[in-house]
């Protein structure tokens, strides 16, 4: 995709392989040993409407490049684009595609299916925004198959018109009938691109890792996977006031926009041809207004309804449904309070002196101070004790409680931590997204994050466990220590660093006594200044 080996050689002919769906054939590429699919619609949809299948055709699709991504009500400029380098592509509302990546084309082949679900909350994303996310390596790696899909976000696919006909009932919830849909895709299709689909996985980052989550909520889903991984995400609740309050604000945003639009009530069905861009304009207004009037942040994402979507299993219940389906569930050490981001000294910790670290400790963690010190050193021995203020407390509580409280559920789940420190900045504890590339055995590809062997043993370790996982829904391998599932009482952690690790309880304390994270801010001397200015909407100037 991204990060093409030079001695590769890629040609496109007519000879090139081709695949058969139930709707009809298509042409992809075959590169080294990987066969790869691109931009295969999986469903049609018309706006605020549930997806449906697509119409059979006649002669061969080609499926070499990617397909739409689906349209944001804004782009911002990343201002963490080094250190997570980021790819742009073409959007538009018709989107709904997928892409695969395989080491096989026979129907008999039967390899794990690893369906990735990408993050950015449900506003913002792509299956190819990242880097990491290029398929081919891990398939080659594991000799697994890899799916990675684009579905609608934001106002697309989470606007609430329920109130306005029956055939709007699900509007909230279309953008996750869309990953549905595609699992069903996966599930009719994937066995003539070598897969099993009785052997599915699906795993994804931050936002993905809440659709993870979500979609073991969603009835419809059920069978349709078979294995689930959440990283950094999903395992924190994300509704901050009751669904009651938040559906609410959310047709308070659905009467605005048609205000703003001058839209009578009867006449809704016009929200479905309005320019697009007008749409999201009305709806950025919208949101804004809700947010002064009531002060009520919208966060574009399913609703529960008691019938599609259930809602979050910490606020809702585990559904029984799915708790036979083994788990994974983790973040990283740092997420968005890692060293680089943050407002003490200039971040370069690596550089304090030992008087220097408790002066800033003793700024932010008072009285806990030396107790705090004592703990970090029992968790991590032999590490930077000014390491203890950067760690992801939300996220590392959030993937304790869950494993915990899914196992008391009786749900079979394992916790894990990505440790590494990286050699960017003069040294930047793991941020959010720094796992992927090690995930996708891609960490090779991402400067900021590559140490020389170092990199190679990790990566190989931590996409052996997914890919064990992928196969028999249990990550232990002969290449890293023995991991057992968290249980009702006790958090077991792999600790994946220099040298794996597997720890039980090893942080439960410290966390008690560590503050929420830092904010993300930078110095307006710092080089990446411009561009977090530009993210936020503010011009340099300014």
């Amino acid at each position: 995709m991204y990060m093409r080996k030079l001695t590769s050689e890629v040609v496109c002919t007519y000879d090139d392989p081709v695949a058969q769906t139930k709707e009809g054939k298509l042409r992809g590429l075959k590169i080294d040993s990987t066969y790869i699919f691109r931009g295969i619609k999986y469903a049609t949809a018309k706006r605020f409407h549930m997806p449906e299948r697509v119409a059979p055709w006649e002669g061969i699709k080609e499926a070499i490049q990617y397909g739409y991504v689906c349209p944001e009500l804004n782009t911002p400029i990343a201002h963490d684009n080094y250190y997570v380098p980021h790819f742009y592509y073409p959007q538009d509302e018709d989107c709904l595609n997928l892409n695969v990546w395989t080491q096989s084309l026979d129907p008999k082949a039967k390899k794990p299916v690893m369906v990735w679900i990408h993050g950015g909350g449900f506003s913002t994303g792509s299956s190819v925004e990242l880097f990491s996310y290029d398929g081919e390596n891990l398939s080659a790696y594991g000799d697994v198959v890899v799916v990675s899909m684009n579905h609608r976000l934001n106002v697309l696919g989470y606007l609430d018109l329920s109130k306005y006909g029956e055939e709007y009932k699900n509007s909230v919830n279309v953008g996750l009938a869309d990953l549905v849909m595609a699992l069903e895709w996966i599930r009719d299709n994937i066995a003539n691109f070598g897969g099993d689909p009785d052997n599915v996985m699906i795993f994804g980052q931050s936002g993905g890792g809440s659709k993870v989550c979500y979609l073991m909520q969603t009835p419809a889903a059920d069978g349709l996977f078979h294995r689930a991984v959440m990283q950094s995400g999903g395992a924190n609740v994300r509704e901050t006031i009751s669904p009651e309050e938040t559906r609410l604000g959310r047709q308070e945003v659905a009467a605005d926009i048609l205000k703003y639009l001058s839209i009578a009530p009867e006449n809704v069905k016009e929200l479905e041809t309005v320019n697009y861009y007008d749409l999201a304009d009305a709806a950025s207004k919208a949101i804004y207004n809700l947010q002064q009037r009531r002060g009520v942040a919208v966060d574009w994402c399913p609703l529960p309804d008691g019938e599609y979507f259930m809602g979050h299993p910490l606020t809702h219940g585990f559904r029984r449904e799915s708790l036979h389906i083994p788990l994974l569930v983790g973040n990283v050490y740092s997420e968005s309070a890692n060293n680089y981001s943050v407002k003490f000294g200039d971040g370069l910790k690596n550089r304090w002196s030992e008087e220097q670290k408790y002066a800033i400790m003793k700024e932010r963690l008072g009285d806990n101070t030396d107790r705090v010190i004592e703990l970090f050193k029992k968790a991590y021995p032999g590490r930077n004790i000014a390491d203890a203020l950067y760690i992801g407390k939300r996220m590392r509580e959030g993937s304790i409680n869950f494993s915990k409280k899914r196992a008391e559920a009786g749900g079979k789940t394992w916790t894990w931590l990505f440790n590494l420190e990286c050699p960017f900045n003069g040294g930047t504890l793991p941020w959010h997204n720094a796992e992927e590339c090690y995930v996708f055995h891609n960490a090779q590809y991402i400067e900021a994050e590559y140490i020389p062997d170092v990199s190679e043993k990790l990566q190989d370790q931590m996409t052996t466990a997914w890919i064990e996982f992928a196969k028999k829904g249990d990550p232990n391998h002969p290449g890293i220590p023995a991991w057992e599932p968290t249980t009702a009482d006790h958090v077991v952690t792999m600790c994946f660093d220099r040298e794996c690790e597997v720890k039980t309880d090893h942080d439960v304390e410290l966390l008690k006594l560590i503050p929420p994270e830092l904010p993300r801010t930078l110095p307006d001397s710092h080089p990446f200044m411009h561009q977090v200015n530009l993210g936020r909407g503010v011009k340099p100037e300014d």
